[in-house]
């Protein structure tokens, strides 16, 4: 295990996902560079975004301090469980976090998320959603400070930083119904974890539960879950819905994965071992072969 010798914390790879936002995600990287304790490296898990995208990761890399890689493949509707599984395998981490692009962090988000890592579990967290007035004001002027008092801010409770208080609320939503309740813009995995289901499942296409089933399936492994209450506070920026025209089959492929105890899938990370290659700047991720290119 990589821990470092001083803590005895793992090292810690932030995976990002986006697609077509390069505003919001600005704001995301920006709320990274001013974090207390920074990961060890960050991914760009992007699905098919313009060029724009590129260019603002590209302009921000100097800011963060820290190694950024951008993975990119062919935009081909929505396939996030296969975009974040090419992270997965090129994180070097021992511990990874995963966020959505459209996330501005609490300054002690990755210290939080460290903090929490504990073998055997995969910690959940939470998300303060923004009103779509406030996110305008914070995208205008390109703002990271946001208080849980000013207005257009929900979800109050999940705006509180107060970890050790938090400690006592590590089981919430831990039980019965809400066991495998998960936000997939605020979770984090033991990487040996992901391996041992294969990551996400691939035949999720299209909007809708592909992180309640990884949460299945990781349960049915035996790693549990650990709640993260009051601490790596995260602000989701508002956005409209996403197309949800294959929700009710997701919703499908999710209850067999619970009815049938699954925890591997053959549609997963394994697809990927093969092709890892050295760190570059900009990786293209072709349908048929894996071509590598540096920026």
């Amino acid at each position: 295990m990589m821990l470092n010798l001083f803590t005895m914390k793992p090292s810690t790879s932030l995976i990002i996902s986006t697609y077509n936002w390069p505003e919001a995600l600005e704001l995301c990287l920006l709320s990274v560079a001013r974090q207390s304790q920074l990961p060890a490296e960050i991914l760009i898990a992007d699905d098919g975004s313009n060029p724009m995208t590129r260019s603002t990761v590209d302009r921000l890399r100097s800011t963060i301090g820290v190694p950024i890689v951008h993975l990119w493949h062919q935009d081909q509707g929505f396939r996030k469980a296969a975009i974040m599984n090419r992270a997965f395998v090129n994180a070097n981490g021992e511990y990874v976090i995963q966020i959505d692009g459209d996330i501005v962090l609490h300054p002690d988000f990755i210290r939080d998320h460290i903090n929490a890592a504990t073998p055997g579990y995969f910690v959940a967290g939470t998300r303060v959603i923004t009103s779509e007035k406030l996110k305008n004001d914070l995208l205008h002027n390109k703002r990271i400070n946001i208080s849980i008092f000013e207005k257009g801010t929900r979800n109050f409770l999940n705006g509180v930083h107060f970890p050790l208080f938090g400690k006592l609320l590590r089981n919430y939503r831990c039980q019965t119904k809400d066991i495998y309740y998960v936000k997939g813009c605020n979770m984090a995995f033991w990487k040996k974890d992901l391996y041992q289901v294969n990551g996400y499942d691939e035949t999720f296409e299209g909007w809708g539960y592909e992180d309640s089933d990884l949460a299945i399936r990781l349960y049915n492994s035996g790693v549990r879950k650990k709640f993260l209450k009051m601490a790596g506070i995260a602000y989701h920026l508002w956005h409209s819905e996403y197309c949800r025209d294959r929700e009710q089959y997701n919703y499908s492929l999710l209850g067999d994965t619970r009815d049938c105890g699954k925890s591997y899938t053959k549609v997963g990370m394994d697809r990927y071992e093969q092709t890892k290659k050295p760190l570059l700047n900009f990786i293209v991720l072709k349908e048929a072969e894996m071509d590598w290119m540096s920026a």
